[in-house]
């Protein structure tokens, strides 16, 4: 009966807890404050037996009335307070993908087998090593022997085989996708510390899909899957691996909501070999704010001393402030123009010349620099700086008009083109020989019997957003001089995705994300088979591009995939099937009295903590 019950009750008791503590802070505050400074606990981790060889002493969170012209407070010694625009929900890394503070979180107290480095490379984390077999079709894991649950249990390959078994059942509530990609895998526990994963094709990136959090079987074993993000351990009571445990969660009177968290350096984590040098940041407190400008606020009256992520274009608010520190990277996203290549009225998009004369008669850079400002940085391949994948000298040649004109007077407008049904180095159709079956590209459609007529005018269709239509109204302005009349239609959000998906455009702005994986494949963006149903919006088709694609994400050995992705990103230069235009930035704002920060590739903002276990507050001169 116990067994039946347990979870029910320990429900209702922490909802008790809850409720008491909330009835506490009431009566104990007649006047209520929105100031976060003066948040009170209303859930306490209890206490975890291990001890911890480095333990610091708990210390006030500041509260500090910033006067002008006066410098921020010094930071509290071994803490940081970092001010996060959302709200709280679920911190349990299987439900955290739409909510970038619940990822911020659940970075810090969970862990997956695998994690990446600086450079997008795998690397072990919760796994020792691994091997792939010749076929690259099974995947042999070896677990660490040395981690602990931060309730002290021992981690095992059944906490690895319950978190997949939970994705891929049908009463899973969290991303359907994940769920569809573990369907396709078999999962085997060979013992304790060993674990075999069999696919049904080669994918090379298969050791980054196990990033994902593990999640504790001695928890939630037992536990209905389709109630699992009500579970106690998704905000009262998370249990992770990771270097930092919840503290508490903190609330301002009155409210009535989670208002921040406090996480302190977990024990468990202490006795791991990388967790027994460094952390010199013992306890990490985040704020969230309903905006932006309220996350700068506390920052400007030094309630926090960071801000999580910031747009580029809002920092012009805190110049001038004493001890300003900004890391700008990249996000993992480029913005590239795409051409429809099945709309009969620009056909010519499908002729090489004509797309190298769009491309090498206008001044990308310019463009972009002029209209995007700081918020963006020109793009020159369609994969991400940073990456090992990414060619430093893939590069556009410098704007040429007279060139440009030049191809388009070898092209013809009076007739349909014929699509390139070959590329000019030749490539190899997608076949079930040499490809997946469900990648086969469906045939190119046959031009309609009365198609419409080449037209010298087109549309740009574009985000409405003020740097995108000024994006778009450049590239307009600048391909009038090459003979075409060009105009912006700029739509909100739901528009834009669901005519691109319809294929209701003549060109088209638009970002491709990698997010969250650090995998330089972009198959889903360019392959020919993705123009049905992946987002390859503008069908387009240069098989030999593909071919490439395919070969790359089946390819295991590093040094080769390095080689194909060389050749895709100088080709893709060379034939110009979209136009890459930039990589939009992230911003990370910080006391410049916290040393060591670094942010250089990241998959996600919650990356920016990659070398947290080095942040260290500057000593007192």
């Amino acid at each position: 009966m116990w067994k039946t019950l347990r979870w029910p009750l320990l429900a209702l008791l922490f909802a008790v807890i809850l409720l008491v503590a909330a009835l506490y802070t009431q009566l104990a505050n007649d006047k209520t404050t929105n100031e976060p400074s003066n948040a009170t606990p209303v859930s306490v981790l209890p206490p975890v037996t291990t001890p911890s060889p480095q333990a610091v002493e708990p210390t006030a969170i500041p509260t500090v009335e910033v006067a002008p012209g006066e410098t921020l407070p010094k930071p509290v010694p071994g803490q940081l307070t970092e001010a996060l625009v959302g709200r709280i929900s679920k911190i349990n890394p299987l439900y955290t993908e739409f909510n970038p503070v619940d990822r911020d979180i659940a970075s810090l107290i969970y862990e997956g087998l695998t994690t990446i480095d600086q450079y997008g490379e795998v690397v072990p984390d919760l796994a020792e090593r691994w091997e792939v077999s010749k076929d690259g079709l099974e995947y042999i894991f070896a677990l660490r022997r040395d981690i602990l649950w931060q309730d002290g249990i021992q981690f095992t390959s059944a906490d690895v085989h319950y978190t997949i078994d939970a994705i891929r059942d049908p009463d899973f509530q969290g991303n359907q996708s994940l769920t569809e990609f573990w369907k396709t895998v078999e999962v085997s526990v060979i013992d304790d510390y060993t674990m075999r994963f069999r696919l049904v094709q080669p994918l090379a990136s298969f050791p980054e899909q196990l990033r994902m959090g593990i999640l504790p079987f001695h928890v939630l074993q037992g536990y209905p899957i389709k109630d699992l993000d009500k579970h106690p351990i998704n905000l009262v009571n998370p249990i992770g691996t990771g270097p930092y445990q919840l503290e508490s969660l903190l609330s301002v009177p009155g409210k009535g909501q989670i208002d921040g968290i406090s996480l302190r350096v977990a024990p468990t984590y202490r006795q791991r070999p990388e967790g027994q040098t460094g952390y010199a940041i013992d306890r990490i407190v985040f704020y969230t704010y309903d905006t932006v400008d309220q996350a700068i606020a506390a920052y400007v009256q030094g309630e926090v001393n960071s801000i999580g992520q910031i747009d580029p274009n809002r920092l012009a608010s805190l110049r001038g402030l004493p001890h300003l520190a900004v890391y700008n990277t990249t996000l993992p996203s480029v913005g590239v123009l795409i051409y429809n290549w099945n709309k009969d009225g620009i056909r010519y998009v499908r002729d090489q010349r004509l797309r190298q004369a769009f491309a090498y008669g206008i001044d990308r850079i310019g463009a972009v620099q002029r209209t995007m400002g700081i918020e963006a940085i020109p793009a020159n391949s369609p994969l991400i700086p940073g990456s090992w994948a990414y060619d430093p000298n893939a590069a556009y040649p410098s704007p040429d008009v007279n060139a440009a004109q030049a191809l388009i007077d070898t092209v013809s407008f009076e007739a349909p083109s014929t699509p390139e049904a070959t590329p000019t180095e030749g490539g190899t159709e997608p076949t079930p020989e040499n490809g997946p079956t469900d990648e086969t590209p469906t045939a190119t459609p046959e031009p309609s019997a009365t198609p419409d007529p080449i037209r010298r005018n087109f549309t740009i269709l574009v985000l409405d957003d003020p740097a995108m239509t000024a994006l778009a109204q450049d590239l307009a302005t600048q391909w009038a001089a090459l003979g075409f009349t060009v105009t912006v239609e700029a739509v909100d959000h739901p528009t834009l995705r669901q005519r691109l998906e319809d294929g209701d455009f003549d060109t088209a702005i638009v970002e491709f994300s990698f997010a969250p994986y650090a995998d330089p494949d972009p198959y889903t963006f360019w392959h020919v088979g993705q123009a049905e149903d992946g987002q390859n919006y503008g069908a387009m088709r240069d098989l030999r591009l593909s071919e490439l694609l395919q070969q790359a994400r089946r390819e295991t050995v590093g040094v080769n995939r390095v080689a194909l992705y060389k050749e895709f990103q100088r080709l893709f230069v060379e034939r110009a099937p979209a136009l890459t235009l930039y990589y939009p930035v992230y911003s990370y704002v910080t006391d410049d009295r916290l040393e060591n920060v670094q942010v250089g590739f990241i998959t996600t903002p919650a990356d920016r903590f990659r070398t947290l276990q080095d942040w260290t507050w500057a000593a007192e001169q």
